[in-house]
Protein backbone atom coordinates (compact mmCIF):
# COMPACT_ATOMS: atom_id res chain seq x y z
CA UNK A 1 0.00 0.00 0.00
CA UNK A 2 1.57 3.13 -1.08
CA UNK A 3 2.13 5.81 1.98
CA UNK A 4 0.04 8.88 1.36
CA UNK A 5 1.68 11.91 1.76
CA UNK A 6 0.29 15.66 2.63
CA UNK A 7 2.19 18.15 1.68
CA UNK A 8 1.94 21.29 3.65
CA UNK A 9 3.67 24.50 1.64
CA UNK A 10 3.00 28.10 1.20
CA UNK A 11 5.75 28.48 -2.06
CA UNK A 12 5.08 26.28 -4.89
CA UNK A 13 5.25 26.13 -8.36
CA UNK A 14 4.66 28.94 -10.26
CA UNK A 15 6.62 30.13 -7.58
CA UNK A 16 10.15 30.43 -7.59
CA UNK A 17 11.00 27.58 -4.68
CA UNK A 18 13.20 24.82 -3.82
CA UNK A 19 10.66 22.01 -2.61
CA UNK A 20 7.86 22.47 -5.18
CA UNK A 21 6.49 20.30 -8.21
CA UNK A 22 10.26 18.86 -8.87
CA UNK A 23 10.34 17.71 -5.20
CA UNK A 24 6.38 16.38 -5.50
CA UNK A 25 6.76 14.78 -8.59
CA UNK A 26 9.97 12.87 -7.58
CA UNK A 27 7.92 11.50 -4.86
CA UNK A 28 5.64 10.21 -6.62
CA UNK A 29 7.64 8.71 -9.48
CA UNK A 30 9.38 7.26 -6.03
CA UNK A 31 6.07 5.37 -5.67
CA UNK A 32 4.33 7.68 -3.00
CA UNK A 33 1.08 9.18 -3.26
CA UNK A 34 1.11 13.33 -2.90
CA UNK A 35 -1.55 15.44 -2.38
CA UNK A 36 -0.01 19.14 -2.25
CA UNK A 37 -1.39 22.18 -0.10
CA UNK A 38 -0.60 25.46 -0.97
CA UNK A 39 -1.97 29.22 -1.62
CA UNK A 40 -2.72 30.97 -4.92
CA UNK A 41 1.00 32.22 -6.36
CA UNK A 42 1.91 35.57 -5.58
CA UNK A 43 5.42 35.61 -4.63
CA UNK A 44 7.77 37.57 -4.88
CA UNK A 45 5.91 40.20 -5.89
CA UNK A 46 2.89 39.85 -3.65
CA UNK A 47 0.61 39.51 -6.49
CA UNK A 48 -1.72 36.72 -8.00
CA UNK A 49 -0.10 35.41 -10.81
CA UNK A 50 -2.01 36.09 -14.17
CA UNK A 51 -3.74 33.11 -14.71
CA UNK A 52 -5.20 32.38 -10.70
CA UNK A 53 -7.71 34.33 -8.69
CA UNK A 54 -8.35 33.51 -5.38
CA UNK A 55 -11.31 31.29 -4.44
CA UNK A 56 -12.19 29.06 -1.74
CA UNK A 57 -10.61 25.74 -3.13
CA UNK A 58 -9.09 25.23 -6.61
CA UNK A 59 -7.81 21.52 -7.48
CA UNK A 60 -5.52 20.62 -9.90
CA UNK A 61 -3.72 17.29 -11.13
CA UNK A 62 0.09 17.54 -12.65
CA UNK A 63 2.13 14.80 -13.19
CA UNK A 64 0.21 12.70 -11.36
CA UNK A 65 0.37 15.29 -8.26
CA UNK A 66 -2.94 16.39 -6.59
CA UNK A 67 -3.08 20.43 -6.17
CA UNK A 68 -5.30 21.71 -3.55
CA UNK A 69 -4.62 25.31 -3.23
CA UNK A 70 -6.58 27.51 -0.25
CA UNK A 71 -6.98 31.14 -0.45
CA UNK A 72 -4.70 33.47 1.70
CA UNK A 73 -3.59 37.23 1.56
CA UNK A 74 -1.39 37.99 -0.94
CA UNK A 75 1.72 40.32 -0.15
CA UNK A 76 5.74 40.49 0.09
CA UNK A 77 6.24 44.15 0.31
CA UNK A 78 8.33 45.47 3.25
CA UNK A 79 4.66 46.19 5.58
CA UNK A 80 5.29 43.49 8.30
CA UNK A 81 1.95 43.75 8.67
CA UNK A 82 1.18 42.74 5.16
CA UNK A 83 3.49 39.87 5.67
CA UNK A 84 1.93 38.75 8.76
CA UNK A 85 -1.52 38.69 7.26
CA UNK A 86 0.00 36.60 4.82
CA UNK A 87 1.54 34.09 6.93
CA UNK A 88 -1.93 33.88 9.09
CA UNK A 89 -4.21 33.76 6.26
CA UNK A 90 -2.52 30.98 4.72
CA UNK A 91 -2.21 28.99 8.29
CA UNK A 92 -5.80 29.41 8.99
CA UNK A 93 -6.70 28.18 4.93
CA UNK A 94 -4.90 24.99 5.49
CA UNK A 95 -5.32 24.18 8.83
CA UNK A 96 -9.45 24.46 8.98
CA UNK A 97 -8.64 22.01 5.34
CA UNK A 98 -6.00 19.80 7.21
CA UNK A 99 -8.73 19.20 10.09
CA UNK A 100 -12.11 18.56 8.12
CA UNK A 101 -11.40 18.40 4.14
CA UNK A 102 -7.96 16.69 3.41
CA UNK A 103 -8.24 13.12 2.79
CA UNK A 104 -6.30 11.30 5.79
CA UNK A 105 -2.70 10.90 5.05
CA UNK A 106 0.32 8.61 6.20
CA UNK A 107 2.69 11.42 6.91
CA UNK A 108 2.60 14.80 6.82
CA UNK A 109 5.36 16.99 5.35
CA UNK A 110 5.63 20.88 6.13
CA UNK A 111 8.00 23.01 4.80
CA UNK A 112 9.55 25.79 7.05
CA UNK A 113 9.33 29.21 6.52
CA UNK A 114 6.88 30.73 7.55
CA UNK A 115 6.53 29.20 10.69
CA UNK A 116 2.34 29.57 10.83
CA UNK A 117 2.62 26.40 8.41
CA UNK A 118 4.35 24.34 11.52
CA UNK A 119 1.92 25.67 13.20
CA UNK A 120 -0.91 24.68 11.47
CA UNK A 121 0.96 21.29 10.88
CA UNK A 122 1.58 20.35 14.48
CA UNK A 123 -2.31 21.02 15.70
CA UNK A 124 -3.29 19.39 12.59
CA UNK A 125 -1.05 16.07 14.06
CA UNK A 126 -2.48 16.39 17.45
CA UNK A 127 -6.30 16.01 16.43
CA UNK A 128 -5.70 13.81 13.62
CA UNK A 129 -2.84 11.63 14.91
CA UNK A 130 -0.90 12.02 11.54
CA UNK A 131 3.12 12.26 11.90
CA UNK A 132 5.11 15.29 10.73
CA UNK A 133 8.35 15.74 9.10
CA UNK A 134 9.38 19.50 9.33
CA UNK A 135 12.21 20.70 6.49
CA UNK A 136 13.70 23.41 8.12
CA UNK A 137 15.23 25.68 5.80
CA UNK A 138 15.25 29.36 7.37
CA UNK A 139 17.35 29.34 11.38
CA UNK A 140 14.14 31.32 12.75
CA UNK A 141 14.16 33.78 14.64
CA UNK A 142 18.26 33.88 13.66
CA UNK A 143 17.32 34.43 10.12
CA UNK A 144 14.69 37.77 11.03
CA UNK A 145 16.93 39.22 13.18
CA UNK A 146 20.30 38.97 10.65
CA UNK A 147 18.20 40.10 7.34
CA UNK A 148 16.41 43.01 9.52
CA UNK A 149 12.84 41.57 8.69
CA UNK A 150 12.10 42.06 12.85
CA UNK A 151 14.19 44.11 14.92
CA UNK A 152 11.45 44.04 17.92
CA UNK A 153 13.01 41.56 20.60
CA UNK A 154 9.95 41.33 22.15
CA UNK A 155 8.20 39.43 18.77
CA UNK A 156 12.03 37.73 18.25
CA UNK A 157 10.93 36.23 21.83
CA UNK A 158 7.77 34.86 20.64
CA UNK A 159 8.92 33.49 17.49
CA UNK A 160 11.72 31.89 19.25
CA UNK A 161 9.02 30.13 21.83
CA UNK A 162 6.73 29.29 18.73
CA UNK A 163 9.87 27.42 16.77
CA UNK A 164 10.71 25.52 20.35
CA UNK A 165 6.72 24.25 20.73
CA UNK A 166 6.75 23.34 17.07
CA UNK A 167 10.12 21.18 17.54
CA UNK A 168 8.72 19.64 20.65
CA UNK A 169 5.54 18.63 18.04
CA UNK A 170 6.78 17.36 15.26
CA UNK A 171 7.86 13.95 14.86
CA UNK A 172 11.32 14.73 12.33
CA UNK A 173 13.25 17.45 11.31
CA UNK A 174 15.17 18.14 8.28
CA UNK A 175 18.07 20.72 8.27
CA UNK A 176 19.86 21.84 5.39
CA UNK A 177 23.30 21.88 6.99
CA UNK A 178 25.09 20.07 9.66
CA UNK A 179 25.10 23.69 11.28
CA UNK A 180 21.75 23.79 11.07
CA UNK A 181 21.23 20.29 13.22
CA UNK A 182 24.17 21.30 15.85
CA UNK A 183 21.93 24.75 16.79
CA UNK A 184 18.97 22.97 17.14
CA UNK A 185 21.18 20.19 19.34
CA UNK A 186 22.07 23.16 21.45
CA UNK A 187 18.63 24.52 21.66
CA UNK A 188 17.52 20.67 23.33
CA UNK A 189 16.32 18.98 19.94
CA UNK A 190 16.96 15.71 19.96
CA UNK A 191 19.89 14.51 18.20
CA UNK A 192 17.93 11.35 16.88
CA UNK A 193 14.87 13.85 15.97
CA UNK A 194 17.38 15.60 12.77
CA UNK A 195 18.34 14.45 9.50
CA UNK A 196 20.63 16.67 7.38
CA UNK A 197 18.95 16.47 4.15
CA UNK A 198 21.10 18.90 1.81
CA UNK A 199 19.21 20.71 -0.75
CA UNK A 200 19.03 20.35 -4.83
CA UNK A 201 18.83 22.30 -7.49
CA UNK A 202 17.03 22.71 -10.70
CA UNK A 203 19.58 19.87 -12.52
CA UNK A 204 17.79 20.52 -15.97
CA UNK A 205 18.05 23.64 -16.23
CA UNK A 206 21.41 24.13 -14.63
CA UNK A 207 23.23 21.82 -16.79
CA UNK A 208 21.46 23.04 -19.96
CA UNK A 209 23.65 25.06 -22.11
CA UNK A 210 24.06 25.61 -26.24
CA UNK A 211 27.63 26.34 -25.71
CA UNK A 212 27.21 30.20 -26.92
CA UNK A 213 28.42 33.27 -25.43
CA UNK A 214 25.90 35.49 -23.93
CA UNK A 215 25.89 38.90 -24.97
CA UNK A 216 28.01 41.11 -22.54
CA UNK A 217 29.91 38.55 -21.10
CA UNK A 218 33.59 38.95 -21.32
CA UNK A 219 35.41 36.53 -24.11
CA UNK A 220 38.13 34.06 -22.71
CA UNK A 221 40.95 36.71 -22.98
CA UNK A 222 40.41 37.33 -19.65
CA UNK A 223 40.10 35.22 -16.28
CA UNK A 224 35.74 35.13 -15.21
CA UNK A 225 34.69 34.75 -11.95
CA UNK A 226 31.19 34.82 -12.19
CA UNK A 227 28.19 35.85 -9.08
CA UNK A 228 24.50 34.43 -10.17
CA UNK A 229 21.96 35.45 -7.96
CA UNK A 230 20.34 38.64 -5.51
CA UNK A 231 22.61 41.27 -4.58
CA UNK A 232 21.49 42.26 -1.22
CA UNK A 233 22.62 43.33 1.99
CA UNK A 234 23.13 39.75 3.07
CA UNK A 235 25.47 39.01 -0.41
CA UNK A 236 27.68 42.11 0.70
CA UNK A 237 29.04 42.59 -2.32
CA UNK A 238 31.26 45.99 -1.51
CA UNK A 239 34.10 43.16 -0.37
CA UNK A 240 34.35 41.64 -3.69
CA UNK A 241 34.52 45.05 -5.87
CA UNK A 242 37.07 45.59 -3.62
CA UNK A 243 39.34 42.72 -4.20
CA UNK A 244 38.36 43.90 -7.82
CA UNK A 245 40.55 46.82 -7.26
CA UNK A 246 42.78 45.55 -5.96
CA UNK A 247 43.30 42.57 -9.04
CA UNK A 248 43.06 45.56 -11.13
CA UNK A 249 46.07 47.58 -9.60
CA UNK A 250 48.22 44.15 -10.38
CA UNK A 251 46.97 44.27 -13.39
CA UNK A 252 45.67 40.81 -13.49
CA UNK A 253 43.84 39.52 -16.36
CA UNK A 254 40.60 38.76 -14.66
CA UNK A 255 37.08 40.11 -14.57
CA UNK A 256 34.27 39.73 -12.19
CA UNK A 257 30.96 39.08 -13.55
CA UNK A 258 27.40 40.16 -11.68
CA UNK A 259 24.42 38.60 -13.32
CA UNK A 260 21.21 39.33 -11.56
CA UNK A 261 18.95 42.45 -9.98
CA UNK A 262 18.91 43.18 -6.11
CA UNK A 263 18.68 46.44 -4.07
CA UNK A 264 22.39 46.90 -3.90
CA UNK A 265 22.53 46.84 -7.87
CA UNK A 266 23.08 50.45 -8.11
CA UNK A 267 25.25 51.20 -5.17
CA UNK A 268 27.30 48.94 -6.49
CA UNK A 269 27.33 50.12 -10.17
CA UNK A 270 28.09 53.74 -8.60
CA UNK A 271 30.47 52.35 -6.25
CA UNK A 272 32.57 51.01 -9.53
CA UNK A 273 32.22 53.82 -11.43
CA UNK A 274 33.46 56.18 -8.39
CA UNK A 275 36.01 54.05 -7.75
CA UNK A 276 37.22 53.54 -11.67
CA UNK A 277 37.03 49.77 -11.47
CA UNK A 278 37.14 48.50 -14.88
CA UNK A 279 36.84 44.84 -14.41
CA UNK A 280 33.47 44.60 -13.52
CA UNK A 281 30.48 43.66 -15.56
CA UNK A 282 26.92 43.76 -14.80
CA UNK A 283 24.16 41.59 -16.21
CA UNK A 284 20.81 42.10 -15.88
CA UNK A 285 19.17 39.01 -14.63
CA UNK A 286 17.80 36.36 -16.85
CA UNK A 287 15.34 33.38 -16.91
CA UNK A 288 16.30 30.30 -15.22
CA UNK A 289 16.28 28.72 -18.64
CA UNK A 290 19.19 30.90 -19.74
CA UNK A 291 21.29 30.65 -16.72
CA UNK A 292 23.41 27.38 -17.66
CA UNK A 293 24.73 29.25 -20.73
CA UNK A 294 26.48 32.05 -18.41
CA UNK A 295 27.41 29.12 -15.74
CA UNK A 296 29.47 27.10 -18.82
CA UNK A 297 30.64 30.30 -19.70
CA UNK A 298 32.52 31.33 -16.59
CA UNK A 299 36.18 30.15 -15.35
CA UNK A 300 34.96 29.76 -11.57
CA UNK A 301 31.95 30.31 -10.05
CA UNK A 302 31.98 33.04 -6.71
CA UNK A 303 29.96 32.49 -3.54
CA UNK A 304 29.91 35.26 -1.19
CA UNK A 305 27.96 36.38 1.83
CA UNK A 306 28.44 38.89 5.26
CA UNK A 307 30.57 37.95 7.88
CA UNK A 308 27.54 36.54 10.30
CA UNK A 309 27.35 33.59 12.81
CA UNK A 310 24.19 32.87 11.02
CA UNK A 311 25.69 32.14 7.76
CA UNK A 312 28.55 30.35 8.81
CA UNK A 313 25.96 27.52 8.96
CA UNK A 314 24.04 28.28 5.73
CA UNK A 315 24.77 26.23 2.97
CA UNK A 316 23.78 29.03 0.11
CA UNK A 317 21.37 27.53 -2.73
CA UNK A 318 23.73 28.56 -5.40
CA UNK A 319 26.24 26.38 -3.76
CA UNK A 320 24.49 23.44 -5.21
CA UNK A 321 23.79 24.77 -8.35
CA UNK A 322 27.44 25.81 -8.98
CA UNK A 323 28.88 22.36 -8.17
CA UNK A 324 26.24 20.99 -10.93
CA UNK A 325 27.22 23.12 -13.53
CA UNK A 326 30.75 22.02 -13.30
CA UNK A 327 33.16 24.91 -12.90
CA UNK A 328 35.48 25.50 -10.52
CA UNK A 329 33.89 26.75 -6.61
CA UNK A 330 35.33 30.54 -5.23
CA UNK A 331 33.53 29.89 -2.04
CA UNK A 332 33.69 33.24 0.56
CA UNK A 333 31.37 32.04 3.20
CA UNK A 334 32.98 30.93 6.46
CA UNK A 335 31.61 27.61 8.09
CA UNK A 336 29.64 24.79 6.29
CA UNK A 337 29.43 25.79 3.03
CA UNK A 338 33.20 26.29 3.09
CA UNK A 339 33.64 22.98 4.61
CA UNK A 340 31.41 21.65 1.81
CA UNK A 341 33.76 22.84 -0.97
CA UNK A 342 36.95 21.43 1.09
CA UNK A 343 35.49 18.11 1.29
CA UNK A 344 34.19 17.71 -2.37
CA UNK A 345 38.10 19.34 -3.27
CA UNK A 346 35.70 21.63 -6.03
CA UNK A 347 37.70 25.02 -5.68
CA UNK A 348 39.33 27.22 -3.48
CA UNK A 349 37.88 29.03 -0.27
CA UNK A 350 38.40 32.29 0.88
CA UNK A 351 36.90 34.60 4.14
CA UNK A 352 34.15 36.48 3.85
CA UNK A 353 34.31 40.21 3.52
CA UNK A 354 38.23 40.16 3.59
CA UNK A 355 39.16 40.83 -0.12
CA UNK A 356 42.68 40.23 0.76
CA UNK A 357 41.77 36.95 0.96
CA UNK A 358 39.52 36.80 -2.31
CA UNK A 359 42.63 38.05 -4.07
CA UNK A 360 44.80 35.34 -3.19
CA UNK A 361 41.71 32.71 -3.94
CA UNK A 362 41.51 34.24 -7.17
CA UNK A 363 45.00 34.42 -8.12
CA UNK A 364 45.67 30.57 -6.82
CA UNK A 365 42.90 29.66 -9.59
CA UNK A 366 44.60 31.57 -11.92
CA UNK A 367 48.02 30.07 -11.29
CA UNK A 368 46.29 26.35 -11.24
CA UNK A 369 47.15 24.31 -14.68
CA UNK A 370 44.11 23.56 -16.53
CA UNK A 371 44.02 20.40 -15.72
CA UNK A 372 43.45 21.02 -12.10
CA UNK A 373 40.92 23.34 -12.72
CA UNK A 374 39.09 20.62 -14.59
CA UNK A 375 39.71 18.48 -12.11
CA UNK A 376 37.48 20.86 -9.90
CA UNK A 377 35.03 20.97 -11.69
CA UNK A 378 34.90 17.17 -12.28
CA UNK A 379 35.33 16.81 -8.55
CA UNK A 380 32.04 19.02 -7.70
CA UNK A 381 29.69 17.77 -10.56
CA UNK A 382 30.56 14.12 -8.90
CA UNK A 383 30.08 15.31 -5.52
CA UNK A 384 26.80 16.59 -6.11
CA UNK A 385 25.26 13.46 -8.01
CA UNK A 386 26.19 11.25 -5.14
CA UNK A 387 25.32 13.43 -2.07
CA UNK A 388 23.78 16.22 -3.63
CA UNK A 389 21.48 15.60 -5.90
CA UNK A 390 17.28 15.48 -6.48
CA UNK A 391 17.33 11.76 -6.70
CA UNK A 392 19.64 11.58 -3.33
CA UNK A 393 17.75 13.85 -1.43
CA UNK A 394 14.22 12.55 -2.19
CA UNK A 395 15.35 8.84 -1.71
CA UNK A 396 15.97 10.36 1.88
CA UNK A 397 12.73 12.13 2.53
CA UNK A 398 10.71 9.09 1.10
CA UNK A 399 12.94 6.54 3.88
CA UNK A 400 11.65 9.01 6.33
CA UNK A 401 7.97 9.27 5.21
CA UNK A 402 8.23 4.99 4.92
CA UNK A 403 9.47 4.73 8.87
CA UNK A 404 6.75 7.28 9.95
CA UNK A 405 4.08 5.51 7.80
CA UNK A 406 5.11 1.80 9.32
CA UNK A 407 5.19 3.08 12.70
CA UNK A 408 2.29 4.92 12.69
CA UNK A 409 -0.04 1.93 10.85
CA UNK A 410 1.01 -0.39 13.79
Amino acid sequence: MAVRVLLLTQWFDPEPTFKGMIFARELVKQGLQVEVVTGFPNYPGGKIYPGYKVRLLQREVIDGVFVTRLPLYPSHGQSGLGRIFNYVSFAAASLFYGLFLAKRADVIYAYHPPLTVGFAASIIRFFRRIPVVYDVQDMWPDTLRATGMFSNERALKIVSKGCKWVYKSVDHIAVLSPGFKRLLIERDVPREKIEVIYNWCAEDTITDSDGSLPTGFPDSSTFRVLFAGNMGKAQALDSVLEAARILQAKNTAVTFVFLGGGVEVASLKKKAADYEIHNVVFLAAVPMSQVGNYLSSADALLVHLKKDPLFTITIPSKTQAYMAAGKPLLMAVDGDAADLVSQAQCGVTAQSEDPESMVMAVDSLIAAAPIDRKVMAENGRRYYRENLSLEKGVQAFASIFHQLALRKRR
